[in-house]
């Protein structure tokens, strides 16, 4: 089974807080999300998104800057994880996400690149103009 890397850039009108607090924060996840999430924001603590469709741990987590994350879809082969990097830059009140997921099976790549866009992305950006500070 081949793999791919998806990387994507988002900028958010926000200080970096908000938007990592979204981010790992089950509450504020599943408020942008508007789907059920369980977070437990430390290394090693897992994390279900989107009731059970994403699954994890989290590998590294450096408060309002780095998410390190092992991240699997329920419609992955059994036992295959990717590992999804989040990193956070502010800068006069904007935060740039720089975001990497290494390891996606290549059939799902498309999709799942697709759907950090619409499901979160966009959803979070919406949420912080409407939820901001």
């Amino acid at each position: 089974m081949g793999t791919k890397t998806i990387m994507q850039l988002a900028v958010f009108e926000s200080q970096a807080r908000p938007v990592y607090e979204a981010l790992t924060d089950s509450r504020r996840h599943a408020a942008f999300t508007g789907e059920a999430a369980v977070i437990d924001a430390r290394p090693g603590g897992t994390f279900t998104a989107y009731g059970d469709y994403i699954t994890g741990c989290f590998v590294q987590i450096v408060p309002l800057k780095k998410i390190v994350q092992r991240w699997r879809a329920a419609d992955w082969p059994e036992g295959v994880f990717s590992e999804v990097t989040i990193e956070l830059q502010e800068k006069k009140g904007v935060t740039t996400l720089y975001f990497t997921q290494e390891g996606v099976p290549e059939d799902f790549a498309e999709a799942i690149a697709q759907g950090w866009h619409d499901h979160y992305w966009d959803r979070l950006r919406d949420y912080l103009e409407n939820h901001p500070g």
